[in-house]
């Protein structure tokens, strides 16, 4: 039975972790949910005022109350709208008098453009980075790096915008300030209008991916595997490549994972400050308008955008470890 169980196929020990990944996944994503519904449901204000403004009469704010349903108990609310959720429907918006999912449906394409570029080249430049620093430490290459990452890394997402704006925009007059997407707009002028923030994205995410990538691939290094394959004639590139990077995926897909998952959330300055028609400006919008449907429904898409980074990077990281996969 024991020769059995230890010659079992991978994927059977594979699908059992990702089920195990999944129904945690389930199981923060709904106590993320009551996290969301009850902060939502302190924040100041009320919705019903927002719509008919300071003049409106108690008993017309009262109506309109018990017409949106605010007058319900506080567990109805939540289950109604986890109901609904979970069926596809996440309401009206409170404001708009739109469906959720019609007002969500063009800023998430604009969000999700905006985070695949960014995650494109920022990949890139980190893994590039970190791993010509990990392999050259203790080098006035390395120092370099590291200092600038670390710089990167300390420099608030807001002033980094400022400067490229007085930079790009102002001074050499090369690229848009205003981020405006229009759906009917070309790539080619939708990759310029976009240009600003992917670059303030990508200098902020770069800096994070680049310094876990360095620990990860430097940590590899010094194990004493890569020791005795030198020793062995084993060329160093090849160490790099069919040793120490698929050793280090775990710990550098998780660090990508968490940075990548910025894009989504995080990026709610770049998107301000730019005007750029996200989610996350969205987001920010129906929290000063007190709109609850639609603000927990774009938190909602965050926290699912975030778990399912972090559900890939733990099974890519399995896939791509021969140790964790056997």
């Amino acid at each position: 039975m024991a020769v059995q169980g230890e010659n079992r196929p991978a994927w059977i020990g594979l699908t059992r972790v990702v089920i195990q990944r999944v129904l945690s996944a389930l199981l923060t994503l709904f106590l993320v949910s009551i996290v969301i519904f009850i902060a939502a449901s302190l924040l100041p204000g009320d919705a019903a005022q927002e719509v008919l403004g300071q003049s409106a009469t108690p008993q017309q704010v009262a109506a309109l109350r018990h017409e949106m349903g605010l007058d319900q108990p506080a567990i109805t609310r939540y289950v109604d709208w986890l109901v609904a959720m979970l069926s596809g429907d996440p309401g009206r918006s409170y404001i708009a008098d739109m469906e959720v999912s019609d007002l969500i449906g063009e800023r998430l394409r604009n969000s999700l453009t905006l985070a695949g570029v960014t995650a494109l080249v920022s990949s890139v430049l980190a893994l590039t980075i970190g791993i010509v620093s990990a392999i050259n430490r203790g080098s006035k290459l390395d120092r370099t790096l590291n200092v600038v990452t670390l710089s990167l890394v300390a420099v608030p997402e807001f002033l980094i915008a400022t400067i490229f704006v007085l930079i790009f925009s102002v001074k050499l007059v090369w690229l848009p300030s205003i981020a405006m997407v229009s759906p009917d707009a070309s790539w080619g002028d939708m990759l310029r209008s976009m240009a600003l923030p992917v670059l303030c994205l990508t200098f902020v995410v770069t800096a994070q991916m680049a310094r876990l990538t360095r620990a990860a691939v430097a940590d590899q290094l010094d194990r004493p595997y890569v020791e005795m394959a030198r020793l062995k004639g084993v060329p160093f590139r090849r160490i790099i490549l069919f040793h120490v990077l698929p050793n280090a995926a775990g710990p550098v897909l998780n660090a990508m994972a968490l940075s990548l998952s910025y894009l989504m959330g995080g990026a709610i300055i770049i998107e301000t400050i730019f005007s750029f028609p996200g989610l996350a400006s969205l987001m920010v919008n129906a929290v000063t308008s007190r709109d609850m449907p639609l603000l927990q429904s774009c938190a909602m898409i965050f926290c699912t955008a975030y778990l399912v980074l972090i559900l890939i990077a733990d099974v890519v990281a399995i896939l791509a470890n021969p140790r964790l996969r056997s």
